[in-house]
């Protein structure tokens, strides 16, 4: 593990600044070390030999003593601002770089553990910036500083701290190494229970159900009792690392205090020196063990940030870059798609024309490429071969977000968030005023529960009633193409009826692409494709 990862300056420009900061107020501090060092020397040798000037150096050592203080305050500031700053940073990053990787690449990871690196793996970093990389800076100032005063002053204690500074890096490098792995597997672990976590809480009704709960309640409980033993035991390695470096801190103060003692003794070094040396000695080891002691409260937050390093470095998919979209029909032409886990291809070389105004129903067995198809009209599939046209456009030419714009889409299962129907009925539409929504949500035949509250998931709507706040949104963005996938699914008849009534309303004037299996909404369509095996097999007029 890097000390300071080069991509973490690339990724979050805030780092350049703190790192200036941290060389500017290590240069500083370590300069008021050696002076506190020099006065407390001179005090004292003062003192007992009974010169004059006491009262000054006393005045200079409060100076000092408060200077240092505002250094360390300032310090403090300095890594508070900059770790908010980064992690700021890197989230904005991190979820435009999701956005832009776009759907295809999000269904094959873990929405958990992308969670959890958004959040508490990116958090972190506070221990990293607010501690580690300052004393890090002062591992490399204090001791150089330290050194160069003691030079003139003693040759012997000096070449003793030079010689003995370097074992506790290649100690702390050792330890480092193990740590490294720890965290990793740790924060793996952390990750995978979060998912896991997730899944189980989503799926609780249907686990309760089926009486599965339980089980799953003791896979949370076993996953939750391996991290902890896993964090134990790195907590056990960073508390032993500690002891070695301390101990071998003391060690070579104390051969440098031998060498003084014995030299004082004899008389071949005066007392004021020996207490300068006495009192630098420690400070010259003290950033390197501090360090050491700071490494493992950073070791999260660097593994959190290389993995977010490691999804910002996926290549997007390209992107088109035409902004004036053709008016004109939809050809699908000879499109085919693969997914890496799947043996037959989920499209196979399908060829489909839409024209402006027209309903298209899709239908076929689960599996037969239909959600497919409509995630490649939206662009989140990008074909392996073959070519999707809009009017002459070729889509791939065209701005993914001006495409968009132009295309509302409803899913199976349209997620609803925390907050009131209203305010996730203008999801698309952020400053769509209240007149607007009312109503789109009368036409979505929604306006009886416009102003309930309800939960993540639409928690507190049936299952009618989040499909018309969907079909609300889609009456509000006022697109001219409407892809819907399954819009009457897992419905009861009443509730059939009012989504019917609204999918009705919401055909007029625009093109439909529906993905259907109930016979009801075949009767909405003005064609009806049979799809089987990723292939069209029938083209029906209704």
């Amino acid at each position: 593990m890097k000390p300071l990862d080069p991509r973490l300056i690339r990724y979050a420009g805030a780092t350049r600044g703190y790192l200036a900061a941290c060389v500017l107020l290590g240069l500083g501090g370590a300069v008021l070390i050696v002076a506190q060092a020099t006065l407390l020397a001179d005090g004292i040798s003062a003192a007992f030999s009974g010169h004059g000037g006491i009262t000054a150096t006393l005045v200079a050592l409060a100076g000092v003593i408060a200077g240092r203080a505002v250094l360390a305050w300032a310090q403090e500031a300095a890594a508070h601002r900059a770790a908010a700053a980064v992690k700021t940073q890197l989230r904005d990053r991190l979820l435009a770089h999701l956005v832009r990787l776009g759907p295809g690449w999000l269904t094959g990871q873990r929405a958990g553990e992308l969670t959890t690196l958004s959040t508490r793996g990116i958090d972190a970093l506070d221990g990293y910036f607010s501690r580690y990389l300052p004393q890090l800076v002062l591992a490399a100032v204090v001791p150089a500083i330290v050194l160069a005063r003691l030079l003139p002053a003693d040759l012997l204690a000096t070449i003793t701290i030079a010689v003995t500074l370097p074992l506790i890096p290649v100690f702390l490098a050792l330890v480092g190494l193990t740590t490294e792995a720890r965290n990793r597997r740790s924060f793996r672990m952390l990750a995978r229970l979060a998912h896991h976590f997730l899944d189980v809480v989503a799926g609780l009704p249907t686990l309760k159900v089926f009486g599965r709960a339980k089980a799953q309640a003791e896979t949370i409980r076993r996953v939750s009792d391996e991290h902890r033993r896993a964090t134990m035991r790195t907590l056990r390695l960073a508390f032993l690392s500690s002891l070695v470096l301390e101990l071998i801190a003391t060690i070579s103060v104390a051969l440098v205090a031998v060498g003084i003692g014995l030299r004082l003794v004899n008389g071949s070094l005066d007392l004021r020196t020996a207490l300068l040396v006495l009192i630098l000695a420690p400070e010259a080891y003290l950033p390197l063990r501090m360090v050491g002691t700071h490494f493992h409260a950073s070791t999260e937050g660097l593994a959190a940030a290389e993995q977010v390093f490691s999804v910002l470095e996926e290549q997007p998919p390209p992107r088109g870059t035409r902004t004036d979209v053709p008016a004109g029909p939809i050809v699908v032409s000879d499109v085919t798609v693969r997914y890496p886990d799947r043996t037959v291809p989920a499209l196979d070389g399908v060829d489909l024309t839409v024209t402006p105004g027209e309903v298209l129903a899709l239908t076929g067995p689960s599996g037969c490429g239909k959600s497919t198809l409509l995630s490649v009209l939206l662009g989140f599939v990008p074909p392996d071969s073959g070519r999707v046209c809009v009017g002459d456009a070729d889509l791939a030419d065209l701005d993914p977000d001006v495409w968009r714009r132009r295309v509302v889409w409803m899913s199976q299962r349209p997620y609803l968030f925390a907050g009131t129907v209203a305010d996730n009925i203008r999801l698309g539409v952020p400053d769509a005023s209240d007149s607007s929504v009312r109503t789109a949500a009368r036409a979505a035949l929604a306006e009886d529960f416009l102003d309930a509250r309800v939960g993540d998931g639409g928690a507190g709507l049936s299952a009618g009633q989040r499909q018309r706040v969907a079909l609300a949104r889609a009456f509000l963005s006022d697109a001219p193409i409407v892809l819907l996938d399954e819009p009457t699914a897992n419905l009861d008849g009443e509730s059939e009826a009012a989504v019917l009534e609204a999918v009705r309303r919401l055909a007029r004037g625009r093109t439909v692409v529906l993905v259907a299996h109930r016979p009801a909404l075949l009767t909405l369509a003005d064609r009806v494709v049979r799809m089987e095996a990723g292939r069209i097999v029938e083209r029906v007029a209704t």
